[in-house]
């Protein structure tokens, strides 16, 4: 019996694994208890490797992705309520920037088709710009480019008085979701008149699909109810035109009243 202990264990002392341990222990019938501690080499832990959390990235929060502005411009074309729904949630930057590539999209094309319709005009005045030493292609060009700039700059500056103004009356009639909204109604619901409007007789329907979306965009963005976002909507465009109307007759009489109406003589 001594010498089996004494072979077994040498023979434990040789075993590399746990496993064979076990099988050894299992095969000769020997106690746990008889034999000695587990002397084998242990695997290696990560705490042999160096620590590396200190090299891991931070966790970026709130990666704003870039809107697909064309993807955009069909849904409101095409299913408005949704698109409203979906924009609710937008900021200044993206609002304003959806608005910038309608206005130069609508300022190259109908700067385009005005130039196209002036064509006769441009052949009239070709000989007086041809004597004067200038060439009439760097003038159109340079009248295109003007033409543009200045209708992107005065349309980005009327956004905001227009909705300020129609946000008046978004506030009596009781939206009380903020300018932001208001002026998100406009900016999207002008695709269709952006898009359109430079195309003639055409123009006119895409104005009054944009009024159109102009009132659904109220109503989704501000939580207001149908009629009362139709409302606003017409009041803000009644009162500046009867303002319009009122200024024109004031300077029609004012005209009539200075200038002498000529008297026949017999």
């Amino acid at each position: 019996m001594l010498l089996m202990s004494a072979i077994a264990e040498r023979l434990v002392v040789q075993l590399p694994s746990p496993h064979r341990l076990t099988r050894f222990r299992t095969v000769y019938g020997f106690p746990s208890a008889d034999l000695p501690p587990n002397t084998s080499p242990q695997p290696a832990t990560t705490r042999n490797f160096p620590d590396l959390t200190l090299f891991k990235l931070p966790r970026v929060k709130n990666i704003l992705i870039p809107m697909d502005y064309f993807e955009m411009m069909k849904g409101f074309l095409l299913s408005p309520l949704e698109s409203f729904r979906k924009v609710r949630d937008t900021d200044w930057g993206d609002s304003l920037t959806y608005y910038l590539i309608l206005l130069v999209i609508n300022a190259v094309l109908s700067a385009i088709v005005s130039i196209g319709m002036a064509s006769s005009a441009w052949t009239t005045f070709s000989a007086l710009f041809t004597q004067a030493g200038v060439p009439l292609p760097a003038v159109a060009g340079t009248g295109v480019i003007v033409y543009a700039l200045a209708m992107i700059i005065v349309q980005f500056v009327l956004v905001f008085i227009g909705a300020a103004w129609l946000h008046l009356f978004v506030y009596i009639l009781g939206g009380r979701r903020g300018y932001l909204q208001t002026l998100k109604a406009l900016t999207f619901g002008s695709t269709p008149a952006m898009l359109f409007g430079w195309i003639p007789f055409i123009g006119f329907l895409a104005g009054i699909w944009s009024l159109i979306l102009g009132i659904f965009g109220i109503r989704e963005l501000q939580d207001m109810t149908t009629v009362k976002a139709a409302v606003a909507v017409f009041l803000s465009v009644l009162v500046v035109i009867l303002i319009a109307i009122a200024i024109a007759a004031f300077f029609v009489i004012a005209y009539s009243v200075v200038t002498p109406v000529p008297v026949p003589v017999p």
